[in-house]
């Protein structure tokens, strides 16, 4: 088939996230091959692919292992659920994997297809640990204004970004409570210092519980770095500052590692990076990068010992996936593991973060089009004046050949973790080429 046939096929599908009258009008760009940081479109162009699809393929396109691990498993047995406890080798072989690299001792995994039935999932969770305590009134979530937990009902009521919300009748109740987001420096008041402004957000999370009731408040949920509603870096000690306030008033901390989790940040979890200790973890994207749709709630004992406690009397935990635990899934997440470790692409991205972070910073912070440049790790955000001005520069990008995403008004990046120091200096040189185009 011809690109531009393919091109004229694509309208059958309706895309995630895209104007439905731009996508009748403009031809997508339909990618068909993938290769370490590149993919080619199907006109036969090549890109450095600078948001690792969707935050996601941290080891990179075209892994052979991934690829030969999914063909096995799928000869071998491509499918069985996990319901009435059933089980498959590799759905069991991954979760001892994850309990020995989960930032929480002895978890439990329990597995899901999307980050945002995860997020769900996790809503379920707790609404039935605090049934089980008898405190029936403690349902209420609290999440933060401009962050993205999901777009299930749930993990949409959760995400704190207004155009998800507007049109779908959410968030589906007053269960849902947003505060401020952690966003330093930008973030701050005037002349504010970093200590000040965590203390500051710990104190309105704490007025919040107590202005909703804390019998009524059951969990906080936050993403360590802030990733769709603008790659927002928290202050240095702002979840060293807001743990005591959530175990003061008794309410479970659920650390969205989605984006962050397998190496993003520089370490194997976000929480890791922040001193976080969650009592719940949701994973996706970079537990099989990409390869193929799997994720997982890591539940903590504290957790997981009340719904252990009340299982004779209360009878089977009645939520469940179809696909829960995919066998053919979970063999590409042990091989994806697998590279992670034996290339210790953890501490490579911690390396070539920290130099993608310092020519951000030397080559476009000050640049006049830009408000702001931030970042960690292996994610960065450039924030322009003018918010219009991200979505032209990520269409500089797409023609000088590397594609980036819009978001929350900035131009995201988030490559693979195999990206080479080189292809660090490609990709700064490529977004101070596109600033300077700006008209």
């Amino acid at each position: 088939m011809t690109a531009a046939s393919i091109e004229a096929l694509d309208r059958a599908w309706l895309h995630p996230f895209t104007s439905i009258a731009e996508q009748e009008t403009h031809p997508g760009l339909v990618i068909v091959e993938g290769r370490g940081t590149r993919v080619r479109d199907a006109s036969g162009r090549w890109y450095l692919d600078a948001m690792a699809g969707l935050w996601c393929v941290n080891v990179g396109y075209g892994r052979a292992e991934i690829a030969a691990a999914i063909a096995e498993q799928a000869r071998r047995l491509p499918y069985y659920h996990g319901f009435a406890g059933a089980a498959n080798e590799p759905a069991i072989r991954l979760a001892a994997k994850l309990r020995e690299l989960a930032p929480m001792p002895n978890a439990q995994v329990f597995y899901a297809s999307s980050g945002s039935e995860a997020n769900d999932t996790q809503i379920k969770l707790i609404w039935h640990y605090n049934n089980l305590l008898g405190r029936p009134a403690k349902k209420k979530l609290i999440a933060r204004l401009r962050g993205y937990h999901g777009t299930t009902l749930g993990a949409s009521s959760l995400t704190g970004l207004p155009y998800v919300h507007a049109r779908f009748d959410l968030p589906l109740s007053k269960l849902f409570v947003h505060v401020s987001p952690a966003h330093w420096p930008a973030g701050a008041e005037p002349g504010e210092t970093e200590d000040a402004c965590a203390e500051r957000l710990a104190r309105e999370l704490d007025e919040t519980i107590v202005r909703e009731g804390p019998d009524t408040v059951a969990a906080f949920f936050a993403e360590p770095v802030m990733g769709a509603g603008g790659v927002l870096v928290p202050p240095e000690r702002y979840f060293e500052r807001i743990q005591p306030v959530l175990r003061r008033h008794d309410v479970l901390l659920v650390a969205d590692e989605v984006i962050c989790g397998f190496g993003r940040l520089g370490r194997w979890f976000g929480s890791q990076r922040y001193g976080i200790a969650p009592d719940l973890v949701t994973i996706a994207k970079g537990l099989t990068s990409g390869y193929l749709p799997m994720s997982a709630c890591l539940i903590s004992e504290r957790v997981h010992g009340v719904l252990r406690a009340a299982s004779r009397e209360v009878g089977p935990f009645a939520h469940g996936y179809t696909y829960s635990g995919h066998p053919v899934a979970a063999a590409a997440g042990l091989a994806n593991l697998a590279i992670l470790e034996r290339e210790q692409l953890v501490a490579h991205a911690d390396r070539v973060g920290a130099r993608l972070q310092e020519r951000l910073r030397e080559r476009c912070a000050g640049h006049p089009r830009l408000k702001d440049v931030r970042g960690v790790g292996l994610i960065a955000a450039l924030e322009p004046h003018d918010p219009e001005h991200a979505k032209r520069l990520a269409a500089l990008l797409l023609a000088d050949g590397v594609i980036a995403r819009v978001v929350a008004g900035c131009i995201a990046v988030s490559p693979p973790l195999i990206l080479h120091a080189d292809e660090v200096d490609e990709l700064v040189a490529a977004l101070v080429r596109a600033l300077d185009k700006l008209s």
